[in-house]
């Protein structure tokens, strides 16, 4: 319907892409290690995260940390993904979570 493509291909992750572009990532739940991700019983904005790609992560990450968002993963190195991520949660309880270029550090 979207005429997105699968741009990874899996059971438990997959990337949704358009002219070679990630536009939305789905994962199953408990999948990954992500411990942000939610419960499926948990009701109200869980299992949504809002994730942004950064061209200057270091700034973007910067920042983040100067606004009343709740650190929830300080920045690390996302060994699957070989980049740079930072997980936030906002003050309306969403999850976001900003990322440097996919494969930047591989």
């Amino acid at each position: 319907m979207l005429g997105l493509t699968s741009g990874h291909g899996g059971d438990e992750y997959d990337q949704l892409v358009s002219g070679g572009e990630v536009v939305l990532q789905l994962h199953l739940w408990d999948v990954h290690e992500h411990t942000h991700i939610g419960t499926p019983d948990a009701g109200v904005r869980n299992g949504a995260v809002l994730w942004f790609e950064c061209d200057d992560f270091g700034a973007a990450a910067a920042r983040a940390i100067a606004t009343p968002a709740m650190v929830l993963e300080d920045v690390h190195v996302n060994p699957l993904a070989q980049h740079r991520e930072i997980w936030l949660q906002d003050p309306d309880g969403y999850v976001v979570v900003m990322a440097s270029k996919f494969g930047d550090l591989g």
